[in-house]
């Protein structure tokens, strides 16, 4: 059972920035690779990025690319994501995700691991 704690959340201006964090509880973090996922209220949980076990290669919805980046340090068992240019519509709950396999999936479902969420919210 892998646990995995999000931090790094919270209240920004549009135009601003915020680094999440995603720490796992497994030894063994590298073995997976690793999604953030965000909900809005009343909105179905969305794809926004995710990073390969190396950490190799990334993939980001398109809403996000080329503002936000994933990374990770798997000697940390931590995966970030950078967030800037924010906008009022990257408001939500932010999840982290594991997942086992190596195929790529966007699909919430193919998770196997979800962390509680932090709170992002951006003002106009």
């Amino acid at each position: 059972q892998v646990q995995l704690v999000e931090s790094g959340g919270g209240l920004v201006q549009a135009g601003g920035s915020l680094r999440l964090s995603c720490t796992a509880s497994e030894r063994t973090f590298s073995m997976y690779a690793m999604g953030w996922f965000r909900q809005a209220p009343g909105k179905e949980r969305e794809f926004v990025a995710r990073i390969s076990r190396a950490g190799g290669n990334t993939y980001y919805a398109d809403s996000v690319k080329g503002r936000f980046t994933i990374s990770r340090d798997n000697a940390k068992n931590t995966v970030y994501l950078q967030m800037n240019s924010l906008k009022p519509e990257d408001t939500g709950v932010y999840y982290c995700a594991a997942d086992r396999d190596v195929v790529v999936t966007r699909t919430s479902g193919e998770y196997d691991y979800w962390g509680q969420g932090t709170q992002v919210t951006v003002s106009s």
